[in-house]
């Protein structure tokens, strides 16, 4: 007897990579090169400082970039940073803003806690029921909005050409 299964994740962005707590190591290095250079050899005690420092600040920060600007898309429910909204809800996709004209979506609010958009991120106009409108958002906007598109299309069929 197995479990209920998890739902087929269609897209998935991690908002923010490890890789840069890396950083602080550089940083202490570097502290140490500079103390080097200057002949007056190396204290442990400023490259140490820098490498715990530098290293703690960004894992801060990159814990909460991976809390709040992650997305993951399943065939049951969209969640973008800690806010969570089932697919059912989303009733269309709008298509991308081009031309001079700002389409009224972009004026929608963001889902997930945040204020906005995240930086670098790229909102997707999407119409949910109850007759509101929301901005999806990710890294990888196009590849989030065909995931979408299918997903909608799929349970509801696309509206005629008028």
């Amino acid at each position: 007897m197995t479990g209920p299964r998890a739902p087929e994740v269609l897209f998935s962005e991690q908002g923010a990579s490890w890789l840069w707590v890396l950083a602080g190591p550089a940083a202490g290095v570097a502290m140490a090169l500079i103390q080097y250079s200057g002949g007056y050899g190396i204290q442990w005690v400023v490259p140490v400082l820098f490498l715990v420092l530098v290293s703690g600040f960004l894992a801060i920060q990159v814990k909460a970039a991976r809390i709040h600007t992650s997305v993951e898309l399943t065939t049951e429910s969209l969640r973008q940073g800690t806010e969570l909204i089932r697919t059912e809800e989303i009733v269309r996709i709008y298509p991308e803003a081009s031309g001079s004209e700002t389409p009224k979506w972009q004026y929608a609010r963001a889902l997930g806690e945040l204020t906005g958009v995240p930086r670098g991120r790229t909102g997707i106009g999407v119409r949910l029921t109850n007759d509101r409108t929301a901005q999806a958002w990710a890294r990888k906007h196009h590849q989030l909005r065909a995931a979408l598109t299918n997903l909608v299309e799929e349970r509801i069929p696309p509206e005629p050409a008028q």
